[in-house]
């Protein structure tokens, strides 16, 4: 009979070494980018109540913004137009139209101006939207409710327009033709 021997199988030793060095170079960069990344809240109230009485005198003297699929409505009172701002061609190549933020913003600070020489202080507006509004348009409209750029003692601040936003369903889309300053 033989006797077989076995022989011993060392056990190998883990290295870990270039793991270790992928961390040390991974923690300070992931924990640099994360100083970088900031994240931006905005306020959002919803409409007051329709039952309050205070909320129904205020609801009859609110700017809005209904925002549709071919135009801007500028309302104030609440359900009165002031203007309509059609989509235009960005430059004279292009096909596809985009809503005119820039006059919107005109549009908002003449509201704003007129309010103000009644003596009237007024910081909020509702924004009504289709449903199918794309969010690109909604934060556009949002940023150019909020506030606009001035220059005051040769340089450029943000001023405010009307920064308390509320949001809502836009109505029913009815015959816009008789809209006060109404653009094609």
């Amino acid at each position: 009979m033989r006797k077989f021997r076995r022989k011993k199988i060392d056990d190998a030793d883990l290295d870990i070494t270039a793991f270790m060095n992928l961390m040390i170079v991974l923690v300070p960069v992931l924990l640099l980018g994360m100083v970088f990344s900031q994240i931006t809240v905005v306020d959002v109230k919803l409409p007051e109540s329709a039952l309050n009485e205070a909320a129904n005198y205020e609801k009859n003297h609110q700017v809005e913004l209904v925002i549709r699929q071919d135009y801007l409505l500028v309302n104030f009172p609440q359900g009165v137009p002031v203007k309509t701002i059609y989509k235009k061609a960005v430059d004279d190549e292009a096909e596809e139209k985009q809503h005119d933020f820039a006059l919107l913003s005109l549009t908002l600070q003449e509201v704003k101006r007129r309010l103000l020489e009644k003596g009237i202080e007024k910081k909020n507006i509702t924004i009504l939207s289709e449903s199918d509004t794309d969010y690109q348009t909604i934060i556009s409209a949002m940023d150019t409710v909020r506030s606009y750029q001035a220059v005051v003692a040769a340089s450029v601040v943000d001023a405010a327009l009307f920064p308390d936003i509320s949001f809502g369903d836009a109505p029913a889309n009815t015959d816009t033709s008789k809209a006060v300053g109404a653009e094609s």
